[in-house]
This record gives C-alpha cells, structure tokens and sequence, in this order.
C-alpha cells in the first residue's frame, strides 16, 4: 500500500525545504517503491509514495483539480469509485484519469467534506486548498 507524508505550516516563517519533506517520502520507501510525487508552496509540503495498482500509467500523485488550484494525495482503495466517476461525469465533471484518487478531488469538487460519506473501502488522503490555504485531511472509519 502507497504512503503519504507532510507538513503544514499555517504561518509562512521560512519555506518548507525540499529536502525536509523528501526525508519523510525516503522513510516511506518500501511502502511505495514504483514511485515518488512531492508538492510543496510556502505553507504546505506533501509527499506520496506509489504502489501502483488502479491506472498504472496515469494515476501519479499529486493530482490536481481543473483550475490547478487544489491537489490530492492518497493511500488506499475506494472500492465505489466507477459508480462515483459516472455519477460525477454526469453533473459535468471531466477526470483526466482512470484513477480512484481523481474521483476523491472531484467528489470533493461537488460536496466538500460530505464527500466522505460516499466512499466504501480502505483510504487516507489529503486535499490541500491551494487559494484557501486549508488541508482536509480524512481516513476511513476503522
């Protein structure tokens, strides 16, 4: 299973350094070993360790929403996510891949934190607010 990392800080001090959040990511290594995604701005630096399982070719992390604004990173499984890609590509969303971590973004999109109460399986993830500067952060009910 992937691994995830980071650090926030709500108060811009100093930058979050490279190599700060990519000591996190190696500490994580055995828990992603097909690859690495890292985001970091002023406030808030992420870092994803990648098993790739759903959408081998397309679903790196970060993903980012349409206007770049906002961007996910995830562990798990969401075990609903094709029911929830129709139902979102009905109400107009356009995901880029076949991935169940696009689908979070986009649930996310259409019902902020209520979002969680769709999904079904084994999951954590952070959404990171780019313009607000706020990170949601959830995991599965057990």
């Amino acid at each position: 299973m992937c691994g995830i990392a980071g650090k926030v800080r709500f108060r811009s001090a100093r930058n979050l350094q490279r190599d700060e959040i990519q000591k996190m990511g190696d500490i994580l290594a055995h828990r992603g070993p097909d690859g690495q995604g890292i985001y970091i701005d002023d406030h808030c630096g992420l870092i994803h360790r990648r098993l790739s399982i759903i959408d081998v070719e397309g679903g790196a992390q970060p993903i980012y929403d349409e206007d770049g604004t906002k961007l996910i990173i995830f562990n798990g499984e969401i075990y609903n996510y094709r029911q929830l890609r129709s139902e979102l590509e009905k109400k107009g969303h356009r995901l880029k891949t076949g991935s169940d971590t696009e689908t979070i973004l986009h649930l996310y999109a259409e019902e902020g934190v209520k979002c969680v109460n769709y999904l079904h399986g084994m999951f954590t993830f952070e959404i990171w607010d780019m313009k607000q500067k706020e990170l949601f952060l959830d995991r599965d009910r057990l």
